[in-house]
């Protein structure tokens, strides 16, 4: 057991990019968790990886071993699920990616009443803007707000959400009320989520001709969703966002809709995890409840 968790130590830490954030993933200090893969070296007769100050990043050694590592971790989890199957007791950890305002607006509440119901489940919620590679990152399930386009995985899709353009009732005061996207073009701030390989270079509006494609322009840009709306809540230009990412705002009076008549396209929500995942209990039962609750609360 102690070698099978060195293994598991190993590559989470190829994974994760670090010791301390592999051990942090499996619940383990830095200093047990760097214990872990020098008893692997050990064990081994090889090194693992190459430590500098600022980096560390496997061996060609270490990149072998991971793949194989990999593979007994995966085996090993599917036979725990083939019985947990037959028992009908789910048990182990799901790791969760999710965009940060949907994570924290939609997944995470619901979390908590899963846990309860499968008590014998971990969960790892892990939030980001940036596009989550599922299989380098060891992610289990990622939900996805936009293009849902991945034929490498399953998706399941959840809704299709309404995307609205909000600014403060002081910012249009000052910079007046767009009619036309050409008038949002021409003489407007647009805030904008930008990381590389952002989707949100262009907004795409619904016009009357069709989607119209446009390149949104701002004097700045965030990789974090929420703070678009807290700028566009202090009065610094228009942001494109999820209508239930900013209800509450819009209910208050605090943000507005600018351009109703041309609103964005809708963004589709949805989540996807590899196929071979869907064979474990946990999964399927932590996708089918997240993907019911999700609708629901969407709706209201």
């Amino acid at each position: 057991m102690p070698y099978l968790e060195s293994l598991r130590v190993f590559v989470r830490v190829v994974e994760l990019g670090s010791i301390t954030s592999g051990g942090r993933d499996l619940r383990l200090t830095p200093a047990v968790a760097s214990n872990r893969i020098k008893e692997l070296e050990g064990r081994l007769g090889a090194r693992l990886f190459n430590r500098t100050t600022r980096n560390l990043s496997p061996t060609e050694v270490g990149k072998v071993f991971y793949d194989h590592a990999r593979k007994v971790i995966e085996a090993l989890e599917e036979a725990e699920a083939v019985v947990a199957d037959f028992s009908d007791h789910p048990r182990g950890t799901i790791r969760v990616t999710a965009p940060l305002g949907v994570g924290r607006r939609i997944i995470a509440p619901l979390i908590p009443a899963f846990s309860e119901a499968y008590p014998d489940v971990d969960v790892r919620l892990r939030l980001s803007d940036r596009k989550v590679d599922l299989l380098e990152d060891g992610m289990d399930v990622a939900f996805v707000l936009g293009e849902l386009k991945d034929s490498n995985f399953k998706l399941r899709k959840i809704a299709d959400c309404d995307r609205v353009l909000v600014a403060a009732p002081d910012y249009l005061a000052r910079a007046g009320i767009p009619k036309t996207p050409d008038e949002l073009l021409k003489s407007h701030n647009c805030l904008l989520l930008r990381f590389p390989r952002s989707p949100e270079y262009f907004w795409t509006l619904q016009t009357d001709k069709g989607p119209r494609k446009i390149e949104a322009k701002g004097r700045f840009d965030a990789d974090d969703g929420d703070v678009l709306t807290q700028w566009a809540l202090e009065g610094a230009g228009i942001a494109n966002k999820v209508r239930f990412d900013v209800a509450q705002h819009l209910n208050s009076g605090d943000l507005v809709e600018v351009l109703p008549d041309t609103p964005p396209l809708p963004a589709a929500f949805g989540c996807l995890y590899p196929h071979r995942k869907f064979q474990d209990p946990k999964i399927r039962l932590f996708v089918d409840y997240m993907s019911g609750e999700c609708r629901q609360r969407i709706a209201r």
